[in-house]
C-alpha cells in the first residue's frame, strides 16, 4: 500500500450511545482510520465521570479496531463558552473544560477539541480571547496528558477564532505550548473567509496558517463543504463535493503531506453517506 494512503487518517464524528465503548465500533464500521465524539452529552454541564469499567471497555474496543490516541479527536459539548463575559457562565465553563480534559484522561485519549468563545457583544474581542487563554491554563494547569484543540470558527454572531490571528493570540498567551493545538475546519475557515475553492486560495491560506500560527500546531481537521459563499460568516455544512468549496478542494487536502498522521474528520450532514464519502476520499489517492 502507498505510504500517502497509509498515513492518512480519515474519519467521522461518530455516535457514543449507548456509551463511548461502541464509538471504535460505529467508526470500524463505516471504514474510518480516526474518529471523533461526545465523550459526554453535548448538551451537559455536569458530566458524570466514567466508571473504570467503561473506560476499559472503550481502551479494549480501540485495540480490538486499531484505533490509537492520536487517531482520536474527541470533541467537547457545546455549552461552555470559555470566553464568557458572564462570571457565573465562565466558572461553569472552566470547569466543564476541565472535567472533559479528566474525562479523556480516563479513557487513555490525549487530545480534546473544543470552541474558543464568543463576546456576547459584551466586551471587546481581545478581553474576550484573554479569557479563552487564562481558561485553558487553568484548565490545563488541573489536569495532564491532554492536549487542548482550539477549533477555528465561522465567525458566526459574536464567535471569535474565526480570524487565524485570534487562535495566535490565544496560544501565545497559554503557558504550556505543549498542550495546546489548533483543529482547522474547512467550512469554518471558506465562511470565515479563507477561500479553499481555489488552487491559488488554497496555497494562500497555509502559508497564512503556517506564518501567523505555525504547522506545528496543527493536530486535526474537520473535512465538510460548505453551503454558503466564501466570506459569508455563516456556519452550514455541506456533504464533500456538493457545496461552494468543492470536490477539487477535498482531493488536493488528502494528497497533502501536510495532512498526513492528523484525524481528518468528517461531520457532513448526511451520516448514511459517510462510508462513501471515506471511501471517496481514499480513492483520491489512487488516482
Amino acid at each position: 500500500m502507498d505510504s500517502t494512503y497509509s498515513a492518512k487518517l480519515i474519519g467521522a464524528h461518530v455516535s457514543a450511545e449507548p456509551d463511548v465503548s461502541y464509538a471504535p465500533g460505529y467508526a470500524h464500521a463505516i471504514g474510518a482510520k480516526s474518529f471523533s465524539l461526545f465523550t459526554a452529552p453535548a448538551d451537559a454541564w455536569r458530566p458524570v465521570a466514567p466508571s473504570v469499567e467503561l473506560c476499559e471497555a472503550f481502551k479494549e474496543n480501540c485495540r480490538l479496531y486499531g484505533f490509537e490516541p492520536e487517531a482520536i479527536l474527541p470533541h467537547s459539548g457545546f455549552m461552555m463558552n470559555p470566553g464568557s463575559p458572564e462570571p457565573r457562565k465562565l466558572a461553569m465553563s472552566r470547569k466543564l473544560l476541565t472535567d472533559e480534559l479528566r474525562r479523556c484522561e480516563l479513557l487513555g485519549l490525549t487530545m480534546l477539541n473544543f470552541h474558543p468563545g464568543a463576546t456576547l457583544g459584551k466586551v471587546d474581542d481581545e478581553t474576550c480571547l484573554k479569557t479563552i487563554a487564562e481558561t485553558i491554563n487553568i484548565a490545563l494547569d488541573k489536569t495532564s496528558g491532554v492536549k487542548a484543540v482550539i477549533e477555528n470558527t465561522a465567525g458566526q454572531g459574536s464567535n471569535l477564532g474565526w480570524d487565524f490571528g485570534h487562535l495566535a493570540f490565544i496560544i501565545d498567551r497559554v503557558e504550556d505550548k505543549s498542550r495546546i493545538g489548533v483543529c482547522i475546519d474547512t467550512c469554518h475557515a471558506h465562511a470565515a473567509g479563507y477561500d479553499l475553492s481555489t488552487a491559488e486560495g488554497y496555497e494562500r491560506t497555509w502559508r497564512e496558517f503556517d506564518t501567523v500560527i505555525g504547522r506545528e500546531y496543527l493536530c486535526g481537521m474537520h473535512l465538510n463543504d460548505c453551503k454558503k459563499e466564501a466570506g459569508s460568516r455563516i456556519d452550514r455544512h455541506e456533504s464533500i463535493g456538493r457545496g461552494t468549496i468543492g470536490a477539487e478542494f477535498f482531493h488536493r487536502l488528502i494528497a497533502d503531506p501536510r495532512t498526513d498522521g492528523i484525524p481528518l474528520i468528517l461531520e457532513t450532514p448526511d451520516e448514511a453517506l459517510w462510508p462513501q464519502e471515506i471511501k471517496q476520499l481514499y480513492g483520491a489517492l489512487l488516482i
